[in-house]
């Protein structure tokens, strides 16, 4: 479960952004930009995050804020999971990243599994939707949905991207150290459970 003072925090964060896009007073508008700042700035401190980096994530925030989009694909390999190994942290995650405009959470599994690990895929169902702030995973400056999409390897080879270190296919109980922002031990068992029973239901928050 999130921190909730990092719920709190957000919150602040989006009513404030939410109040500069509406509001008529120029009164409203120093307090809506005083708000933002000290929400800023409690982020910071929350999650250690340098302030100016906390600013750049969030200069283009500004219409109304929603929660940002992490497709992630799931391949299997003879009961193993394709994973990859970042390098802006050396630790390992299933291909994928923020959804980009354009895309269809779909496509952006296709583009982010042959950039990353060299395979050309074929999507085949959605497994999961998950909201991040009810998993565990360490605070983050965004509210974030996690898509994992089932996917079949249709070609190309396997070979680390510019944003990868490392790529290879590994069995649950032979698991790398994982990217926890990215993904957790507890979601990678549940990407097991639809490998063992096809006909599981997608799950959701």
């Amino acid at each position: 479960m999130e921190n909730k003072w990092l719920a709190y925090i957000k919150r602040i964060h989006a009513l404030s952004q939410i109040g500069l896009n509406f509001t008529q007073s120029h009164y409203d508008r120093d307090r809506y930009e005083e708000l933002l700042d000290l929400s800023l700035q409690m982020m910071q401190d929350l999650t250690e995050v340098p302030p100016e980096k906390i600013k750049l994530l969030f200069s283009e925030e500004k219409n109304y804020l929603t929660p940002k989009t992490d497709v992630r694909a799931i391949v299997f390999q003879q009961k193993q999971i394709l994973l990859v190994q970042e390098a802006i942290d050396n630790r390992w995650c299933p291909p994928g990243g923020w959804a980009d405009i354009g895309y269809s959470p779909a496509e952006v599994a296709v583009k982010e599994t042959k950039e990353e690990a060299g395979l050309e895929v074929k999507p085949i169902r959605l497994l999961a939707v998950l909201d991040k702030q009810k998993q565990g995973h360490p605070p983050s400056p965004f509210y974030v949905y996690k898509l994992f999409i089932l996917c079949e390897i249709i070609g190309g080879e396997l070979r680390s991207g510019t944003e990868t270190k490392g790529v290879g296919f590994f069995a649950l109980d032979q698991l790398p150290e994982l990217s926890q922002d990215r993904i957790l031990h507890s979601q990678i068992a549940l990407m097991f459970e639809f490998l063992e029973n096809p006909e599981k239901q997608t799950v959701f928050d």
